[in-house]
């Protein structure tokens, strides 16, 4: 396979993954309505678990994220994490009248790197459609490898950039009755996710007792 060709491939799915509704989607809305430049740091706190995640998983670490422990351990937390921000949004709009945006604790890199790790879907991507696409970058050699892993990095550079800029200017033109709303909204995905996260490491606690 060429690179060019792979490389497409490795963008079409790479955006079909972070484009997808999700935690980080939401979290970047809220925190772009405060700061333009909070989906860029978010990525880079992704960056931050993605990359080194990367080379385990091609030295063979895939198999550690398969397993029932790991899954559940992620799932716990990071379903305990998203509830708790989504609580912080729900408190942080009495302040909405004083201050733009809702007040989330915490900074975006940070956010970037507790989304990143807490997320089981991610990491169970990473160990499967990942794995595939890691394989045949490092088939190519270590250079096909790096470039593999800038490309699908950019891909999130460049979505949640745009995605809280757009937040950004968005919340500048909506009164505050409008930006509550949205905010509601994704501290309500927030809650869904966190639910589905514990939910879903419940289950399999419970098939591996």
């Amino acid at each position: 396979m060429g690179i060019l060709l792979f490389l497409g491939q490795v963008i079409g799915i790479s955006l079909s993954g972070v484009m997808a509704p999700g935690p980080v989607t939401a979290t970047t809305i809220v925190m772009g309505s405060r700061n333009r430049w909070a989906g860029t740091l978010i990525a880079v706190g992704h960056g931050i678990v993605e990359f080194p995640l990367m080379v385990l998983i091609v030295v063979g670490m895939n198999k550690i994220l398969k397993s029932p422990a790991v899954q559940i351990g992620i799932g716990l937390a990071g379903g305990a994490f998203l509830l708790m921000m989504a609580w912080q949004i729900l408190l942080s709009l009495r302040s909405l009248e004083q201050e733009k945006g809702g007040n989330v604790k915490g900074t975006p890199i940070m956010a970037g790197i507790v989304l990143t790790a807490g997320n089981p879907y991610f990491l169970l991507w990473w160990a499967t459609i990942g794995l595939g696409l890691a394989s045949r970058a490092n088939e190519l050699g270590a250079w096909a490898f790096v470039l593999f892993a800038v490309v699908h990095w950019l891909c999130d550079f460049v979505w949640l950039g745009a995605l809280s800029w757009a937040s950004h200017k968005g919340s500048a033109l909506l009164g505050h009755k409008s930006l509550r709303i949205v905010l509601i909204v994704c501290s309500a995905a927030l809650l869904v996710f966190g639910a589905m996260f514990i939910y879903g490491a419940g289950r399999m606690l419970i098939k591996t007792l």
